[in-house]
């Protein structure tokens, strides 16, 4: 069980108490509605008297208040205390709606394990054990999920009941490693959201688990945190994206309140630009936007087929002569992009197509900066004849047996040109 008052008492934040320690700015109060730091959840701000509290730690299971200077009041002394309710309910909206995206995780995702998670300012992670791959639509799925839950106004609760009963529960998350705060001489606190206010008569309450069993709570898990008394209190959440913090964990960030609303009208205003932009309706976006994508992709493929048959050209008219018994052929190729022009100096060199069967193909053009490619059939390789251009005109590069690319040379298309005839 938890041994913060906080935990049991959220909504409690003013308060009367006795002075018991002080040492410099560490003060220790007989009893405290402050929540220390624990668990993910950061410690209360507000003031002790009239000093303002910078952090609230556990130490020795202790709660120790440190202040922002030294008090006036010693042991012994009467204080009065006020939590800053606004950051407070901030932190009970953000842990509750950690647990309700929890719960929707349970509805929608195989294997799932709890691995953490953190309250910052501007965003709430959760991290999650998961085989199913969470990629952009399951993120929509949480968010629809997790609104949904808040609208159903479901109760939350908690309760303290023996470590061993928890522990034969399948229905309780239950991780020691990341809710020490939670357990406290052989029990644990149990947070439980549970079934929706309307019960069975609210036709959008989702009430079907992902093993078909029904009237369960949304979420059931062991936490030491402060929550509100329900999921209407959570307000706006919106599921801002995923990363991986580490080898079998997925970390799902949310924003709760103000953020949340700002994250929304962000994405409302791109998707009413989208919409403007393709003259389409809003339900009509993301197909407009796959045909859009295929047409372009489309386009891509001819333009690079169409550059490619110019940069062939280019070779094909390019000057041919012989060198150190080698047959030689350079060509401009302008402003091509190199990746293309490697590839299709790779196949020429590949597939032997002209007739003279050049042993060296050098193209030289200018993308944003002079740059080489240098293909090669013969008996040095493509860096060898590359490298003879750094060692003239600086730059550098590479590649190779067969080709080999360079740039940033101290020379211009021309002087490069001549400087290989």
């Amino acid at each position: 069980m938890s041994g913060q008052l906080a935990a049991a008492e959220p909504y409690a934040t003013r308060f009367e108490t006795e002075v018991t320690a002080v040492d410099g700015r560490q003060v220790w109060l007989e009893r405290s509605y402050f929540y220390a730091e624990s668990g993910g959840q950061p410690a209360d701000r507000g003031t002790v008297g009239d000093v303002d509290v910078a952090d609230v730690q556990l130490l020795d299971g202790e709660q120790v208040h440190v202040l922002e200077s030294e008090p006036t009041f010693k042991a012994g002394h009467r204080v009065l205390c006020s939590v800053d309710w606004s950051f407070r309910m901030y932190c009970m909206r953000a842990h509750t709606a950690s647990h309700v995206l929890y719960g929707a995780g349970r509805r929608i995702l195989d294997d799932l394990g709890y691995g953490g998670f953190d309250i910052g300012e501007r965003k709430v992670r959760v991290d999650l054990e998961t085989s199913t791959e969470i990629d952009d639509d399951v993120l929509i799925e949480l968010d629809e999920l997790i609104n949904r839950a808040v609208w159903e106004s479901r109760p939350v609760s908690w309760e303290d009941v023996p470590v061993t009963e928890a522990r034969e529960r399948e229905d309780v998350a239950f991780n020691e490693a990341t809710e020490d705060g939670a357990f406290r001489k052989g029990r644990v606190r149990l947070v439980t959201i549970g079934e929706d206010d309307a019960g069975a008569g609210n036709g959008t309450a989702i009430r079907t688990t992902k093993t078909g069993s029904r009237a369960e709570p949304w979420d059931v898990a062991a936490c030491g945190g402060t929550h509100v008394r329900n999921t209407r209190e959570i307000g706006p959440v919106t599921v801002l994206g995923r990363s991986n913090p580490g080898e079998g964990l997925t970390r799902i960030e949310l924003a709760v309140g103000p953020r949340a609303i700002d994250r929304r009208t962000a994405e409302k205003r791109a998707v009413f630009d989208a919409k403007r932009a393709l003259g389409t309706g809003i339900e009509d976006v993301s197909s407009e936007l796959v045909r859009l994508t295929g047409r372009r992709d489309d386009l891509e493929e001819r333009l690079r087929h169409a550059e490619s048959k110019l940069v062939s050209a280019r070779l094909e008219g390019g000057e041919s002569f012989e060198r150190e018994g080698e047959h030689w052929r350079v060509a401009t190729v302008d402003d091509a992009d190199t990746e293309l022009v490697g590839d299709v100096v790779r196949s020429r060199i590949d597939a032997r197509e002209n007739s003279e069967g050049d042993d060296v193909i050098v193209a030289i053009g200018e993308s944003g900066a002079p740059f080489a490619v240098v293909g090669r059939a013969g008996s040095r390789s493509a860096t060898d004849l590359l490298d003879e251009l750094t060692a003239s005109f600086g730059g550098g590069g590479g590649g190779s047996e067969t080709l080999a690319q360079g740039g940033g040379f101290d020379a211009s298309v021309d002087e490069l040109y001549d400087s290989l005839r």
